[in-house]
């Protein structure tokens, strides 16, 4: 489905920056990050095209996301092309699986249904303390380690978004994958290896992350 078709069947997206992210979360009491393309983007400083900014909160969070959105945005669960609204009074201190469909790890976000889309706010698991890969939370990481800082906005690890591209692998996975590595040095480039001969072994690149290829 390209944009256009997209559009007609959700509705626009507005675009957004890491900074209009900066805006939406100051004062929320949890942790945030911003993960996807534009977390590599900060890191390596390649500028490339974003289709969508990729917020993240912790999965167990969501009771303080909706606190700190009511009023301004409304939250709907999303999974698998489906939508469904997550009303203000319908158990706000609930626990993510308690008000979200089935196998949804994402919000929606918009002020009304006459507005574009806001933010598409990823829910990750782990806690405030350690990051958790989603897909197998054995791999794991302090908190601390997993996020990177800059201009006052917390981005996710490249490694760690590049484990997350990996398994998809389109087109636009392996640009960035090509985009990053010459910046990745020896411990980056070992934890990305040994997560990838952990979840998906044989994958493509773990030839180019190997010592002799640095």
């Amino acid at each position: 489905m390209d944009d256009a078709e997209f559009e007609k069947v959700y509705g626009r997206w507005a675009r957004r920056t890491p900074q209009d992210a900066a805006r939406l979360f100051d004062g929320y009491p949890g942790v945030w990050w911003i993960a996807g393309g534009w977390a590599l983007e900060a890191f390596t400083g390649v500028t490339r095209h974003h289709e969508d900014l990729d917020p993240s909160v912790l999965r167990a969070d969501l009771p303080a996301l909706r606190r700190h959105l009511d009023g301004h945005l409304h939250v709907w669960s999303a999974s698998s092309g489906a939508l469904k609204p997550i009303l203000p009074g319908d158990r706000p201190e609930a626990a993510a699986d308690d008000v979200l469909m089935p196998g949804s790890g994402q919000v929606w976000t918009r002020p009304d249904a006459e507005h574009p889309w806001e933010f598409d706010i990823l829910l990750s698991p782990g806690t405030r303390d350690q990051w958790r890969y989603k897909r197998d939370e054995s791999v794991r990481m302090p908190m601390a380690d997993a996020l990177w800082e800059r201009d006052g906005i917390r981005y996710l690890q490249p490694e760690i978004q590049l484990l997350y591209k990996a398994k998809g692998l389109r087109a636009k996975d392996q640009i960035d994958f090509d985009a990053t590595l010459p910046f990745l040095d020896a411990r980056r480039r070992a934890w990305l290896s040994d997560a990838l001969e952990q979840t998906l072994p044989g994958h493509p690149w773990l030839g180019p992350l190997q010592p002799a290829n640095v």
